[in-house]
């Protein structure tokens, strides 16, 4: 009889190892099951065989590389850091097909291999034809993801698992291409809404680097010509001496301008600047709102489609603070899986947290004291989405004011600076023509 290794979760969230002799990898599950235990990797144990005096081992995986290898019959190299990533609106489409495939009853290898052969993204393309050879080798279809991080994470990953697990593969899949199509509607209204602020920016950006560098010098001309050494006004002056700040020192205004930008990217990238700078993100005004209702939004859904998908609960908020994207909301689920370990509620850590608003909090202590915790996670997402809808709206309709005030004001301060001197010069020449009269 065959001998199976298995990895699991026990109740507590702590990893167990162990193997087991049973007929095949179903029955295996099941007995783990029966301990007690989420079994999160089951494989057979690796035979060996004589050959020649030498030790041969082979597992499904590597023999599913050979085979790879040998229909791709040329040398696959792969340089770190470039490519193995895939868009996420990529993703999710793939995600959404391969979940109506299987809904549809058609077996997930041969699922694979429609979407493969469709498949556009040459990226995406060959990560599916890994897939498929990881399954016909004897892998899940769980641990042939997990072989890709940088593609599916964790999220995807340990949903993925809990359906195989559960024997509900399809509905998973459903859940998990839902869940990502709200988040990319969710990610797309807020960078439709920042796509106005940050074009009048470049527009005024690219207006204030013409007027310094090309027509203020060209009125400094005019000026030197004009006024019979008349002294030019103190504004004029000060526009005048940025401009050739700017001009005679470009070099050192573009050194210092990206040595700012990488040093605030850097400090960003440390653990107090990540907090520093999330913090401020969810108490800017205009903008924080919304950051803050996304962020919500995220947790609220996440949580609810892990744990309703069969996820147990401290894999799931482990999973959720890694998906956070937010420093300052990861800290928060840090809490909450800590009190859930320790047997506590997730209300006293969430309200601890002074990120969610009483309204989210009151509405999960129900959801904990009634047994039904994902559902209405899953109601104050979808809440906080509609939410979201407004805040975007009156972020917008505050921004273009602000934004068509500030062009303005910049544009009109330079023009302004320009004309004084014309100005007053025709004021002394109409004193002067007075005075002859």
């Amino acid at each position: 009889m065959p001998k199976f290794s298995y990895v699991a979760m026990d109740q507590k969230g702590k990893e167990q190892k162990g193997t087991i002799e049973v007929a095949s990898q179903n029955e295996a599950i099941g007995r783990v099951k029966e301990m007690g235990l989420f079994p999160t990797k089951i494989v057979e144990v690796d035979k060996v065989v004589e050959k020649g005096g030498k030790k041969a081992s082979g597992s499904a995986a590597p023999k599913a590389a050979g085979s790879a290898k040998k229909k791709g019959g040329g040398i696959n190299i792969k340089i770190p850091g470039l490519g193995g990533k895939v868009k996420s609106k990529v993703l999710t489409t793939f995600t959404r097909q391969l979940a109506t495939l299987v809904d549809a009853g058609l077996p997930l290898l041969r699922g694979m291999r429609v979407l493969e052969k469709q498949e556009r993204n040459p990226t995406l393309k060959a990560i599916i034809g890994e897939l498929g050879l990881s399954i016909e080798g004897g892998s899940t279809f769980s641990e042939a993801l997990a072989q890709h991080p940088k593609v599916f994470n964790r999220l995807y990953v340990n949903m993925v698992k809990a359906g195989e697990l559960g024997g509900v593969l399809e509905v998973v899949l459903n859940r998990l291409s839902e869940f990502q199509e709200k988040a990319q509607k969710i990610k797309g209204k807020v960078v439709a809404a920042m796509f106005y602020p940050v074009a009048v920016m470049v527009v005024a950006v690219a207006i204030m680097g013409v007027l310094v560098v090309v027509v203020i010098p060209k009125f400094k001309e005019v000026f030197a010509g004009l006024g019979e050494g008349r002294p030019l006004p103190g504004f004029t002056l000060f526009v005048m001496g940025i401009s050739d700040m700017v001009r005679n020192n470009m070099l050192t205004t573009v050194i210092v301008t990206v040595s700012v930008v990488v040093s605030f990217l850097m400090f960003i990238k440390t653990k107090f600047g990540r907090l520093v700078w999330d913090k401020f993100l969810l108490k800017m005004p205009a903008l924080g709102p919304v950051i803050s209702k996304v962020a919500i939004s995220r947790f609220t859904r996440t949580l609810g489609t892990l744990v309703s998908s069969g996820v147990p609960i401290l894999q799931a908020l482990m999973i959720v603070r890694e998906t956070s994207g937010n420093v300052v909301i990861a800290n928060a689920v840090t809490a909450v899986h800590e009190s859930v370990k320790e047997g506590e509620t997730i209300t006293a850590p969430l309200e601890a947290s002074g990120v969610f608003p009483p309204m989210v909090i009151s509405m999960v202590d129900v959801g904990e004291q009634t047994g039904a915790l994902p559902e209405m996670m899953m109601k104050i997402a979808d809440n906080f989405d509609d939410e979201v809808d407004n805040a975007v709206a009156a972020m917008t309709s505050l921004l273009e004011p602000i934004m068509i005030v500030f062009l303005a004001v910049i544009v009109g301060s330079i023009v302004i600076a320009m004309f004084l001197p014309l100005i007053d010069l025709m004021n002394g020449m109409g004193g002067s023509d007075g005075d002859k009269d």
